[in-house]
Order: C-alpha cells, then sequence, then structure tokens
C-alpha cells in the first residue's frame, strides 16, 4: 500500500506537473488542505528535484482572524527555512466597488497576486491545495447551474498563466512549458491530509466562514454531498470527481476538432469582428457547430449563454436575418458568410478624459469611475504595493484613456517594456474589452495601466509618506 506521499509523487508524475528544477510555491491558507500540500512536497523536495517556498494571500474579511492566519503561515514557512511571499488585498472593497460576491472578488485577487508572481518569473508553479472534495464540490455546483462537458469537466490539475484571473481558469490546461498554477491533490480526499496532519503532529487553521450556509459551496459541502452519500451514493464525492476525468479527456478531444474546423471555415478572425463560411459550418454536425460558435465568441471576449448559441444556429439555418448578442454584439447573415460584429459606437471611437490628481472622472465608454486617490501612513496598509504611485511623478492631473497602438508600459519586475497590444494578448484580453482597455498618462509617457503593476520608477519611496492609488468602480 502506497504512502499519501507517493500516492502524491505518482499524480504529480502522472500529469507531468513540476520538472527537476522548478520553482514552486505552495498557496498556503492555513487550512488543512494547503498545509498538508506544504509538508506533503517538503517530503518529496529531494525526489522531486524542486526548490520550494511559500505564498500567502491575506483577504482581510475576518479582521484579527486574518491576520492570525497570516501570522501562522509566516511562522511555518520558518519553521522550514522557506521564503515567503506575501500580499494584502481589501477584497470586502473590491467586491462592494466592481459588484461581486465576496467568493469571486476574493479568487480574483488571489489569482491576480498569484500572476503576477508567476508573470514576472519570481516562480515557475505555483501549486494549490485543491482536492477531490473541491473537484466534487465544483462539478454538482456547475451540474446545477447548467453546464456543458466543459464545465463537468471540474478543476484542472494545472492550468496556464495566460488565463485570467476568473471563472475559467480552471477550464483551461496549462502549456506544458508554460509558468502556472498545479494542482496536486486533485485525486486526494480532504478526510485522508486531515489523518496526515493528525499523525505527524502538524496544526492547523480552521476558517469559521467555512461553515456559512450563506455560501452555496458551503451548502454543498455541509449538507447536499452528505445527504447524496447517505440516502443515494456513498461514492459519490469519487463518482463526481471520475465525471470530471472524463469530460476533460472529452474537452481535449473536442479541442482538436474545433481547431481543424476552424481552419476550414474561418473567412475571417479579429478581435473586432469574425465571419464563417456558412456551407461549411453547416456541414458540420451540430456537436461541432455548438463548440465553434463558443471558440469563435470567447477569441471575441464574448460570453455566450445555450440560447444564444441556438439562437446562432437559426441565423445560419436562414430562419432570421440577424441578432443580437451581449455587449452590444450582433450577428447576422450575409451571403454565404455568418458575421459577428461589434456594436458600431464601440468599434469606432476613442475616448480621453483628464483625472486630477486627486480626484475623480466618469468614463462614459466603460460606464465606470476613475479615482486618483492619495493614501498615507496607516491607510497604505489596504493596498498593494505594486499599485502605489508617487505623486511627485503624476503632477496635478493625468489623462484617462483608451490605449492606442504603439503605446508601452514597463509593469515593475519584467524585464522590458512591452507594447500594451502584447501585454493584452497575453492576459487573453481581446474584442471591444480589449479596444477600450483605459490606460493613464502623463505627457507621452503611460504610468498606469488596469490589471499590470505600477512602473518600478514610478513608486513612492518612503514607507509613510504620500502616495497615490489609481483604482475604478461601477459609475
Amino acid at each position: 500500500m502506497p504512502t499519501l506521499a507517493q500516492s502524491i509523487s505518482a499524480y504529480i508524475q502522472k500529469h507531468r506537473l513540476l520538472k527537476p528544477g522548478h520553482r514552486v510555491a505552495v498557496a498556503v491558507s492555513g487550512g488543512a488542505d494547503s498545509v498538508a500540500l506544504l509538508r506533503l512536497l517538503l517530503e518529496l523536495r529531494s525526489a522531486l528535484g524542486i526548490v520550494l517556498s511559500v505564498v500567502h494571500f491575506n483577504h482581510m474579511l475576518r479582521g484579527e482572524a486574518s491576520d492570525a492566519d497570516e501570522q501562522f503561515v509566516a511562522a511555518l514557512a520558518r519553521a522550514h527555512a522557506l521564503e515567503i511571499h506575501c500580499a494584502h488585498g481589501d477584497v470586502g472593497r473590491h467586491s462592494a466597488q466592481n459588484h461581486l460576491s465576496l467568493e469571486t472578488a476574493a479568487r480574483e485577487m488571489r489569482y491576480g497576486f498569484f500572476s503576477r508572481l508567476l508573470r514576472e518569473g519570481t516562480l515557475e508553479r505555483l501549486a494549490t491545495g485543491h482536492t477531490l472534495d473541491d473537484q466534487a464540490e465544483t462539478v454538482l455546483l456547475r451540474l446545477a447551474r447548467g453546464a456543458g462537458t466543459r464545465g463537468l469537466a471540474g478543476i484542472y490539475p494545472q492550468l496556464s498563466l495566460a488565463q485570467p484571473p476568473s471563472s475559467q481558469l480552471s477550464a483551461i490546461s496549462c502549456q506544458q512549458n508554460a509558468a502556472g498554477i498545479v494542482r496536486p491533490l486533485l485525486s486526494t480526499p480532504r478526510s485522508e491530509l486531515e489523518a496526515y496532519l493528525t499523525a505527524i503532529g502538524q496544526d492547523w487553521r480552521e476558517d469559521a466562514s467555512n461553515r456559512d450556509l450563506r455560501h452555496a459551496r458551503n451548502r454543498v459541502r455541509l449538507e447536499v454531498l452528505p445527504s447524496v452519500e447517505s440516502n443515494l451514493n456513498p461514492a459519490i464525492r469519487q463518482t463526481l470527481a471520475d465525471t470530471a476525468e472524463i469530460a476533460r479527456a472529452e474537452e481535449d478531444y473536442w479541442q482538436d476538432e474545433v481547431t481543424r474546423a476552424l481552419a476550414r471555415i474561418a473567412a475571417d478572425m479579429q478581435p473586432d469582428g469574425a465571419s464563417v463560411a456558412l456551407p461549411e459550418f453547416c456541414a458540420l454536425p451540430l456537436a461541432l457547430r455548438r463548440r465553434v460558435l463558443r471558440q469563435v465568441s470567447e477569441s471575441l471576449g464574448l460570453r455566450l449563454e445555450f440560447r444564444h448559441v441556438e439562437e446562432i444556429l437559426g441565423i445560419a439555418r436562414g430562419d432570421a436575418k440577424s441578432a443580437q448578442l451581449p455587449e452590444g454584439w450582433t450577428v447576422s447573415r450575409k451571403q454565404h458568410l455568418l458575421c459577428f460584429q461589434p456594436a458600431t459606437a464601440a468599434k469606432d471611437s476613442n475616448y480621453e478624459y483628464v483625472l486630477p490628481v486627486p480626484g475623480t472622472v466618469n468614463i462614459a465608454e466603460l460606464g465606470t469611475r476613475v479615482e486618483a486617490v492619495l493614501v498615507s501612513g496607516g491607510s497604505r496598509a489596504g493596498y498593494n504595493l505594486e499599485n502605489l504611485l508617487n505623486p511627485a511623478s503624476l503632477g496635478r492631473e493625468l489623462r484617462i484613456r483608451n490605449w492606442r497602438a504603439g503605446d508601452r508600459f514597463w509593469p515593475a519586475h519584467t524585464r522590458g517594456p512591452k507594447k500594451i497590444k502584447e501585454l493584452l494578448q497575453e492576459q487573453r484580453i481581446s474584442g471591444i474589452e480589449r479596444r477600450l482597455w483605459p490606460v493613464a498618462t502623463r505627457g507621452n509617457n503611460l504610468v498606469w495601466v488596469r490589471g499590470f503593476a505600477a512602473p518600478r520608477q514610478l513608486r513612492p519611496g518612503d514607507e509613510s509618506g504620500e502616495a497615490v492609488v489609481i483604482r475604478e468602480s461601477k459609475a
């Protein structure tokens, strides 16, 4: 009977998650799953040939308890002589400003921090403690909300850094040579991890919010799955995880088919519009037609519901001439082409506004409010250092506009400046969203780009003095 560490090692080898020489950080929250992952990788470190460190993100949601979690993780890292990378984020504020659930806001901020560490080259892999139980909960939640095979594929063993920190993160597998996030515990039940920690005398932190039944995942974990285990299937967690395994293999197969189909039928594929040849499209099997439409829409930055896909299929058959899609896009039949086009106003217009420092301006094209906020002393603690700017470098006003061809920006910790076009392509930002992506300029210099770390030379030098934060909220 293999030990738990041996089982984890076999899973890592099977999915090629880690290679000798990789700089690997474990995302440790303080809970049992992530603490167990750290201890297991410490056991396997020599055999795997990896360089290990710790990452912790303080969501600032539970006051002193959140700070105690951070202290616990820092002490754990020190006890094993591991480097630790820490960051704080005001998830409550991010949730309120962007009209997101706390869970979604926390994931965005956490994965944003993870992505920065990977993008900057500090790490090559970041390991998270997702377990077989997490997989089962995810599949059941997606099934309840309505999901196809992609949704049922659940959490992938690895994902590419190129994917943004969103709900799509777990739906894309990682390129083998790309920096990314890995999940070595996906085939391991949570109960085995807790038993392992107890056996080695390692304590962990309990998050009281994990028992709050206002959150859907907690209801699934504490009520729905135990009820199904008692009344229908004692092995429901393994069954759901097996379903995800099957669905992932199907998705891999279909992705290759979609790529080949698009090579034959795509007449034009651009970020600001696309078209496919109707005769060839209509000759495809129905399952492939649906997947092709989703692939085309995602390349344009669109998320289609099932009803949108069915409506487009009707246009392809000739049932209608055109239809409205999300975010102002339209799809129409033009001779022998099925054409996707953005809203004319967004396609043809640029924008530019004056932003006082400090001050606020509404960006009508984005439906957002942009603020330049002065912070100092203790009020700086709620902001990531990478988002702080030196007031002396900004002057009394900035220009907020959409990026233009040729614009270049140098986020901190990167090797050199890059064109904005390349930065957005790396983050898979496309369509209208990419065209209207906001930047802030002083004269001819870009000082801020939404979603990217501030340039090192523009950061405040005094840790206690004044700094400027540029932030967005719904207008």
